[in-house]
């Protein structure tokens, strides 16, 4: 997606309902915290976390999206940082460190994941903790998504409209169009699906051991036919 296109980044919220809010809050628990979001996009849960008494840091590569984020009520209490997950350095370490709303599969390369899992291994506090989701690759994404009717957004302002545009192995590729009453939007992106077993060696070259696999975000057991996510939560390896 085009999230440096503040039209674009305008309909992320409406586009994206946050059905994973209460896992990565949960993690963070009730005592205050120190929070890492790589690729916070529009900022909802950091803004919700610093509520809650969490000292955050927020990171997006794209401006456009951080400009949105700042303007949320408790968007003061977060530190906003223009980053990407791979380049991101900092001296501070943090408790709990996260990649949410499928974030992790816009990095299209080995090398692009293991450097990601690095920042989060490299800023991680010995007692910490890492979490994040990827889909599971074994459900046709591809002909579900194909087969989505146009989505009303904001009431039926937005229409939304997807196509699959390309299948190539482990990745997908997509044309979203957001149709308004005097113009259309459009905007492409490509994500990977790497299995379960590819992800926890990649977590594993990093310094990092998996601690839990859940399939949804009610931390169910992953069942590897039927499971609609993946989620990882890790800590440094001992």
């Amino acid at each position: 997606m085009d999230y440096q296109n503040p039209e674009i980044a305008q309909i992320y919220d409406a586009a994206n309902p946050l059905g994973d809010a209460e896992f990565y809050l949960s993690l963070a628990g009730e005592e205050p915290c120190r929070v890492l979001d790589l690729g916070c996009g529009t900022g909802t849960l950091c803004c919700a976390l610093a509520e809650r008494g969490h000292r955050v840091t927020g990171v997006d590569p794209a401006a456009a999206m951080l400009a949105i984020a700042e303007k949320k009520p408790g968007a003061e209490r977060v530190e906003w940082v223009e980053a990407s997950a791979q380049g991101y350095r900092s001296e501070q370490l943090f408790d709990l460190i996260f990649m949410t709303g499928h974030a992790f599969q816009t990095l299209l390369t080995d090398d692009d994941m293991l450097a990601a899992l690095a920042t989060m291994r490299r800023h991680l506090k010995d007692d910490g903790t890492v979490a994040f989701e990827t889909r599971n690759p074994r459900l046709d994404w591809a002909g579900e998504w194909s087969a989505r009717p146009p989505r009303p957004l904001n009431g039926g302002e937005i229409v939304e409209t997807l196509e699959v545009t390309g299948s190539d192995g482990e990745c997908i590729s997509i044309q979203t169009s957001y149709r308004f009453s005097d113009k259309t939007l459009t905007t492409s992106s490509t994500l990977r699906f790497p299995s379960r077993e590819h992800v926890e060696r990649l977590i594993a070259r990093s310094g990092l051991a998996v601690r839990d696999v859940f399939g949804d975000w009610n931390s169910g057991p992953f069942d590897a036919e039927r499971s609609r996510e993946i989620i990882f939560v890790a800590e440094i390896s001992r």
